[in-house]
């Protein structure tokens, strides 16, 4: 398991078919979660190789087999940007296409907006209308790693992400402190910028990430994609996110 270095935090990653030519894909994960429960075990690591693409998936500050910082301050999107490009220089790839998924996604448009010349292709899943209001849920789930009892949380999703998270052994305090770090409302003018083809996904009952359209109407030339049927936790899976992504990558959603 190699390791990238990224100010106050080790970030552990996977480097898979690295003898592959052409840009890798870069995958950021969502909160609580973890690199392998994310992408592997989704079938997103079969997906890309079945594809032959070089696939770097890194493990987020906080989460995982990375750094546990307890202070929110160590947790803004700017900073865990920082992180996936300290990945990337340590695994060589000056360029690569990028997805995220739910913060991961966040992670990645903020990758996009100030590192243009690092990216190809851009994929933002799991967010939308919810992007222009960070601060909707961030309490709840802060609360929601602190709480004594899971079944004391009254909010459904809150429980969710506390109940995924305990069951996977992260870390309550990491995550917390992950919930509650800084979150600056990324200007529309900063997104207009944004000159790599992107796709933004979303699933139809995501109340979280709200319409993906809306996020994509502010990025030049953006497709969106709504998958029916999903809400927040099950869309990751679900193959037409994967046929959505490939077919993207590929040129059909030009055609």
């Amino acid at each position: 398991m190699p390791i990238a270095s990224s100010g106050n935090a080790e970030i552990a990653y996977d480097d898979l078919n690295a003898d592959q030519s052409g840009d890798p894909v870069v995958l950021v994960h969502g909160f609580a979660s973890n690199r392998h429960e994310n992408w592997q075990r989704t079938g997103w690591y079969a997906a890309f190789e079945a594809k032959r693409r070089r696939v770097i998936a890194l493990d987020n500050r906080g989460h995982g087999e990375s750094t546990k910082l307890h202070e929110p301050e160590a947790y803004a999107l700017e900073t865990m940007a920082a992180d996936v490009l300290a990945v990337m220089d340590h695994a060589g790839a000056e360029t690569a296409d990028i997805m995220g998924y739910s913060l991961g996604g966040a992670i990645s448009v903020h990758c996009v907006v100030n590192n243009p010349d690092r990216f190809s292709n851009a994929i933002f899943g799991g967010i939308g209308k919810g992007f222009f209001d960070p601060d909707a849920q961030r309490s709840d789930l802060g609360s929601a790693m602190d709480a004594d009892d899971p079944e004391s949380l009254s909010d459904p999703l809150a429980r969710g992400f506390r109940l995924f998270a305990e069951q996977r052994g992260e870390d309550r305090k990491a995550l917390a402190a992950c919930a509650r770090g800084p979150r600056r409302v990324m200007a529309l003018e900063d997104l207009a910028a944004i000159r790599v083809p992107t796709l933004v996904v979303a699933g139809q009952q995501d109340d979280l990430a709200g319409n993906p359209q809306l996020l994509a109407d502010a990025i030049p030339g953006a497709k969106a994609v709504t998958l029916p049927g999903c809400d927040h936790m099950y869309a990751i899976p679900h193959p037409l996110y994967k046929a959505a992504v490939m077919d993207f990558l590929e040129g059909w959603l030009d055609a």
